[in-house]
Order: structure tokens, then C-alpha cells, then sequence
């Protein structure tokens, strides 16, 4: 019985997404010309190839950002469950910042938080 709802709830949610997109298609205005098919649509013509090479500190400045983002994911949970666990989920919660950090100040020290 309970297969038969997860079909049921499967197929309801292909047959809405699917006659969202085709409605869409009939619904929605569009406009065919040739700045529809260049990379950016903000009206400055383009002066060079799209495929340039960014500095390597953007994308570690975004990878450190994720981190210290996720970490919040675990806080939340720690959070309500704080009160019922006592002191052992305050030590798990120092060694988790401790951590944290020691991972801050690493990428600190390295320069991998200069903007520049």
C-alpha cells in the first residue's frame, strides 16, 4: 500500500513539473535576435573570449566559504539537542570550533582571505 502512494506522489510530481514547462512554452513571451545568443544579455558588447582564467584565490576564498557555511548546518542540530545532552555535547561543540579555527586561522596565515 504504501509503494502505491510513493508511484501515486511520483507521478503527480512528473505530471505537474511537466505541464509547468509546457505551459510555460505557450504562456511565456519571448523575442528571437542575436543578443538572445551572446553570454550575457546586460547591453555591453563583448571584447573578448568568455573562457579567461580567474585567480586561483577566488576559488579558495568560495571552497572556504562553503566550510565555514556547512558548519552551520551542524550547529543547528547541536543547538536542540544541547539542553538533553549535557556537558558532552558542549565538549563536542568546542573541539568542532576548535577546529573550525585552527582551519581559519591556517587560511588566514596563507593568505587565502585577501581579497585582492
Amino acid at each position: 500500500m504504501n509503494s502505491e502512494y510513493l508511484i501515486l506522489f511520483f507521478l503527480l510530481g512528473v505530471i505537474l513539473v511537466g505541464g509547468a514547462i509546457v505551459f510555460s512554452m505557450f504562456v511565456a513571451p519571448s523575442s528571437k535576435n542575436s543578443a538572445k545568443s551572446e553570454p550575457y544579455e546586460c547591453g555591453i558588447p563583448v571584447k573578448s573570449d568568455a573562457w579567461i582564467q580567474f585567480n586561483v584565490g577566488y576559488y579558495l576564498f568560495a571552497i572556504i566559504y562553503l566550510i565555514f557555511d556547512v558548519e552551520t548546518v551542524f550547529i543547528f542540530p547541536w543547538g536542540v539537542v544541547m539542553r538533553d545532552m549535557g556537558l558532552t555535547a558542549f565538549i563536542e561543540i568546542l573541539v568542532f570550533f576548535f577546529i573550525l579555527v585552527l582551519g581559519l586561522l591556517y587560511a588566514w596565515k596563507k593568505g587565502a582571505l585577501r581579497w585582492v
